[in-house]
């Protein structure tokens, strides 16, 4: 029992570890696109939003999926010879697969860019194809470390990776940019960036791994291998990589409709760019739902064994409340001082119709990431990946029409509506399992409440600071005061709310990462009712 509980402590605290390296490669991720976009302008960011989604689904399916998939079956394996003939076999597959798909973008981009509608595409996307040729190594790197709860070298190199080529994608687009270079060769760059990175993590992977020592080799089925590395490693990425599939159904379908309802070339790829702001504006508002998948479900898969007592139960609905609440604060928040946070990041305030259509979809992947993963964590994995190929399939089919309908705006209905429709059936789908309610009515009036709050002074608010406390400014520092005091006071509302109103104890805030100070200002706020 001893070593059990030691064992479980330690899952945990590696689990933290690499939660929190996790939360700084999201933060690097969304942040880094802001200077980026400054740098090159709307059309510099339209280039890079269309092919960047081509090697990020690679690369979170192998870097994320591949290894929890190498990881899970080297921890179950049977000692360390069948441990290395499943390594071997991972690799060999890996390898292969990559080659595949190299091979596919290399030959293909034309084609590809092509039916993107931008030819002038094609070399970006062919450099980086280039990438998909050093994921295999990461991830079965990943893999031996993550079996065996080393997770302090899978930290150091997510973060390594992410850092690299974050500062190389500021640094040679500032250069780029200052000689003159063309946009599509700035694209090209951020494509060797990202190659550059994923490299620097390899090296520091392996620097851990020669230290090793090696164990004779035992052979293993290899046709099972791999059918379980692809079968886990697709079920693990599935609610990640669904961002990212949006972002490629975008890809091929927004510039075309564009182009299609009558907008030249320049204004299709201008207006493209305007809608991809909303990316990083999503990416930060869903950290704390993907966070908490992240964390919260080894507990969750932890207990679900256990056959005495409540069991995962507890941890469930606290994963549920906590993402809604974030969620929903994170997008209302957006909605209200979304034309000044647009300035204040992007220069101007166009696309901000679009970009408040676009937050929505904050609130329903608070829903879907942690739901997503707590039927993963519980061994219910076809049913949440059906749902998401639906929801891609309703993106596919209603992006275009919309688009030459009502423009950008229509591409970011489609969004929010597919991923609506997914929450909505994976809410459904949750209850045939569990049948118990994920949160209270009150929980859900409280956030009205909270939200209302926020509305009524937040408004009052922006429009002062806008028509009259900082009008005398240049636009863009009044806009970047207007948005930080209105973030500050909106955050400050929705957590006295929220706190005062104790729709969370105390034990459940200590739970989350950085919950100590919010329990204990919970406790002061609520000393006099206690």
């Amino acid at each position: 029992m001893a070593l059990t509980k030691w064992n479980m402590k330690s899952f945990m605290k590696g689990a933290s570890i690499l939660t929190i390296a996790a939360i700084i490669v999201k933060v690097l991720s969304a942040v880094y696109r802001v200077p980026f976009q400054n740098l090159v302008g709307d059309k510099g960011f339209y280039i890079y939003q269309q092919v960047y989604p081509f090697i990020g689904i690679f690369i979170v399916w192998t870097s994320s999926g591949f290894a929890v998939a190498v990881s899970k079956m080297l921890a179950e394996s049977k000692g360390p010879g069948e441990s290395r003939g499943i390594l071997r076999v991972s690799l060999a597959y890996i390898l292969i697969l990559s080659a595949m798909i190299f091979l596919l973008l290399r030959t293909g981009s034309s084609f590809f860019a092509d039916l993107m509608g931008d030819s002038a595409l094609a070399p970006v996307l062919q450099t980086g194809s280039y990438i998909v040729l050093v994921l295999p190594f990461l991830a079965v790197l990943k893999g031996v470390f993550q079996s065996e709860g080393q997770m302090i070298p899978v930290a150091i190199s997510n973060v390594s990776e992410q850092l690299f080529r974050v500062v190389i994608v500021l640094a040679g687009t500032w250069l780029a940019v200052r000689a003159g270079t063309s946009l599509y060769k700035i694209g090209e760059i951020t494509m060797w960036a990202a190659i550059a990175g994923e490299v620097a993590g390899v090296f520091i992977l392996t620097w851990f791994f020669v230290q090793r020592k090696r164990a004779p080799l035992v052979a293993v089925q290899p046709w099972k291998v791999v059918k379980d590395l692809t079968k886990i490693s697709v079920s693990v990425s599935a609610s990640s990589l669904i961002l990212l599939v949006f972002q490629l159904v975008d890809s091929f379908t927004v510039y075309n409709a564009l182009m299609q309802a009558g907008f030249t070339s320049e204004t299709a790829m201008t207006m493209k760019g305007i809608y991809d702001r909303g990316q990083p504006l999503a990416q930060m508002g869903i950290l704390l739902a993907s966070t908490l998948a992240l964390a919260l479900v080894p507990l969750i898969a932890h207990h679900a064994s256990k056959q005495q007592g409540r069991g995962a139960l507890p941890f469930i609905s606290l994963t549920f409340r906590t993402s809604i609440l974030f969620g929903w604060a994170a997008t209302i928040g957006l909605v209200l001082v979304l034309p000044f946070v647009n300035e204040m990041l992007f220069e101007t305030r166009t696309g901000s119709v679009a970009l408040i259509i676009f937050s929505i979809q904050i609130l329903w992947l608070s829903i879907i990431l942690p739901l997503t993963a707590i039927l993963q964590g519980s061994g219910k994995v076809r049913g949440p990946l059906l749902l998401l190929v639906l929801g891609v399939l309703i993106k596919l089919a209603t992006t275009p029409p919309l688009v030459r309908q009502y423009g950008i705006e229509g591409a970011a209905v489609s969004g929010a509506f597919a991923f609506a429709f997914v929450a909505v059936l994976l809410i459904i789908y949750f209850k045939r399992f569990w049948k118990f309610p994920l949160a209270s009515s009150r929980f859900y009036i409280v956030l009205l409440n909270a939200a209302g709050a926020m509305a009524v002074i937040l408004i009052p608010w922006v429009l002062v600071c806008d028509l009259w406390l900082f009008d005398g400014l240049p636009s863009r520092w009044g806009a970047t005061l207007t948005a930080m005091t209105a973030v500050c006071i909106g955050a400050i509302i929705f957590l006295f709310v929220v706190l005062k109103s104790r729709i969370m104890n105390e034990r459940e805030w200590y739970l989350l990462p950085f919950g100590k100070r919010l329990a204990i200002v919970q406790l002061w706020l609520t000393k006099n009712r206690r």
